[in-house]
């Protein structure tokens, strides 16, 4: 990552709350920009996948040939932050159903799980990794994590059930933190993208991220 400017990350912008996470983004920090297509992921330092309707974002960037690249940059090394959309789709499994995923997290979620519109809700949440007073937490139409791999660390629980998790430097919430105005969880993810892949020989030094 370059030492000349603040990191550029990406925000994907097919739909759901990009502009909100661009905010959060540059109050942490970083610079943010949308990306809409293949060509606009090259230089990135780290990306973050909105909410919004998982169907919906698997169908548009299957089309597109976004998925597939979306793959390669994650599997290549690229940090990324999953907010409830962005988990389902950064996971490899889902539950009670079968749509197109990115994968990323070896965790299996079930969508909805809390219930539709209706049923959505605002906690204060324990993020022991944050530091500081819990995290106001916004779930909307919220996943939560039925399976989580040995590799996968929980962040956060709710109700018995992990809505916070990493992996290496790929990061999910169930929940919305870009709809609030703490931005430590958007600070917490940029901070990833200074530490080295897991999975990145020396030789690579991370290869697939933007410098």
């Amino acid at each position: 990552m370059s030492n000349l400017g603040p990191p550029l990350v990406g925000v994907l912008a097919i739909q759901g709350a990009f502009v909100e996470h661009a905010r959060a983004l540059r109050k942490a920090g970083a610079a943010a920009t949308e990306v809409r297509t293949p060509e606009q992921l090259t230089g990135l330092s780290g990306l973050i996948i909105p909410g919004g309707e998982s169907t919906t974002l698997g169908i548009v960037g299957g089309q597109s040939g976004l998925l597939d690249a979306l793959r390669a940059a994650i599997s290549d090394g690229l940090p990324t932050l999953g907010t409830c959309a962005g988990m389902i789709m950064l996971a490899t499994r889902i539950t009670g159903g079968d749509q197109s995923l990115i994968g990323g997290l070896d965790i299996e979620v079930r969508r909805n799980a809390y219930g539709r519109q209706g049923a959505s809700f605002e906690c204060d949440l324990c993020v022991p990794a944050l530091g500081g007073p819990d995290l106001r937490a916004i779930f909307i139409r919220a996943p939560w994590v039925e399976r989580i791999g040995p590799a996968v660390d929980v962040l956060a629980e709710y109700g018995g059930r992990a809505v916070a998790i990493r992996q290496d430097r790929t990061i999910a919430t169930a929940f919305h933190p870009e709809l609030t105005e703490d931005v430590r969880l958007h600070s917490y993810f940029l901070d990833t993208l200074r530490e080295p892949s897991a999975g990145a020989s020396e030789s690579e030094g991370g290869a697939g991220v933007g410098t």
